[in-house]
């Protein structure tokens, strides 16, 4: 493994190379990369295909170093396939898009800094990304005072459209209380009464703690005590070695590296005998299931998406998407995991965009809220652009609602349970614009 993300096969390729094409339109402008060792821009070959049209220029920050690192450059890949399909169609509104990428390593205060020089030095248009939560919150005051539009791939804290909620970040895919109104039922049904929750110990996970624990009491069930994990925690047996007592499930709230540590010590630990293992479907997100095997057998999970083409999945839509999806992810990962859902978000993230763009009419910042009033309310149906699902980006606090799966793991492969629909997803809103 190289020492650094930008030295690794799939980034030499991908960004440093030069060999763009119309429909590899992605690459490295020096000056951007000297200025922050990990900012990229759209080469010149773009204007091969669209001339002289002023490209509309969208920042995307996210972890391609550091804890989450996997996840980011997962995430990258969901935004790069829509920017090479809306450039190879012909851009939007005639104007190709120059994607400004920045490494912000897993960190807060980095994320900070890279975001305000996108919006001073880069004077993006506007930004879409975002994998962290508590990197999304840092963000977030600058997106705002510069007056630019936020349109987030991946973070998941649940104060992003309540308590911390800004007019100008939009979350186009779902959230903590919709995941728990939809899976909670579920678990105490189907599964068991009485739950322990594991969780790591930030941002995300605690408010998605707070989300089960109200969720579950509703339907009836109970939890009988919670361990937070500090991010970042390599080894999980001196938490998850003092889980015990009597109680039915143990909910798992963790992702990338934590997902594996979580399925993998369970099962050594011998809880996941013991206990029903459930919980958030970034457990088990097709880029961990190798390093699982079979320790993650019989796991149930919900998530907004899974890379099946089952039914409901079996659309052309999906089917096209989930194979452009493999072939970038390959370059990445040469065992060739299948999507995930930060692949997904992050390409429908940027489809909002282009929809929004069109419909505003938006030229540069000085029309950001033209792009707002325009996102705000949109309904999308299923198609090549949202793959997933229908979707509603709700005015009131930009919040999306949109239609979540109930998954179980067998014979190593994701298996649906249950869809529910969106309209059954649906969590009050609970944000006051400033």
């Amino acid at each position: 493994m190289a020492e650094r993300w930008q030295d690794e096969p799939w980034a030499r390729d991908m960004w440093w190379s030069g060999k763009t094409t119309r429909r590899r339109v992605l690459g490295l402008s020096a000056s951007a990369a000297g200025a922050l060792g990990a900012t990229m821009l759209v080469p010149a070959p773009w204007r091969a295909a669209f001339g002289q049209a002023k490209p509309y220029k969208i920042g995307t920050l996210q972890p391609l170093s550091g804890t989450a690192a996997a996840g980011g450059k997962t995430a990258l890949v969901g935004t790069q396939m829509a920017v090479e399909r809306i450039n190879g169609s012909g851009g939007i509104n005639g104007r190709p898009i120059e994607l400004i990428v920045g490494d912000y390593e897993s960190k807060p205060d980095v994320g900070r800094r890279r975001a305000e020089k996108l919006a001073v030095e880069d004077q993006v248009d506007l930004h879409q990304g975002g994998f962290l939560s508590n990197v999304c919150i840092a963000c977030m005051p600058v997106w705002e005072e510069h007056k630019i539009v936020n349109m987030i791939g991946v973070c998941l804290d649940t104060t992003i459209t309540t308590s911390k909620c800004s007019r100008y970040s939009f979350r186009p895919f779902d959230y903590a209380p919709a995941q728990a109104v939809a899976f909670a039922p579920f678990l105490v049904s189907q599964l068991g009464k009485k739950w322990h929750i594991a969780f790591y110990d930030y941002a995300w996970g605690q408010s998605t703690r707070d989300a089960y624990v109200e969720q579950i009491k509703k339907a009836g069930g109970e939890i009988v005590g919670t361990t937070g994990i500090p991010l970042g925690t390599a080894d999980f047996t001196p938490f998850l070695s003092k889980i015990s007592g009597s109680f039915d499930g143990l909910f798992g709230i963790f992702f990338g590296p934590g997902g594996v540590a979580f399925g993998n010590q369970t099962y050594d630990l011998g809880l996941s005998k013991k206990y029903k293992i459930a919980g958030d479907g970034a457990i088990a997100e097709s880029t961990n299931l190798p390093a699982l095997g079979e320790k993650i057998e019989g796991f149930h999970g919900i998530n907004r998406y899974v890379p099946v083409l089952d039914p409901p999945l079996n659309t052309p839509h999906h089917k096209k998407f989930f194979e452009t999806a493999k072939a970038a992810l390959k370059k990445i990962d040469p065992s060739g995991p299948l999507p995930d859902r930060y692949v997904q978000s992050n390409y429908e993230a940027m489809n909002f965009v282009k929809l929004g763009i069109q419909k505003s009419g938006f030229q540069g910042r000085k029309d950001s809220m033209k792009l707002i009033e325009a996102l705000e309310g949109m309904e999308v149906k299923e198609s090549e652009d949202f793959p997933q699902g229908d979707k509603t980006l709700r005015k009131e606090d930009h919040q999306a609602f949109i239609r979540e799966f109930i998954f179980q793991i067998k014979g190593g492969k994701h298996q649906i349970v249950n869809v529910i629909p969106k309209e059954k997803t649906i969590f009050p809103p609970a944000c006051k614009f400033a």
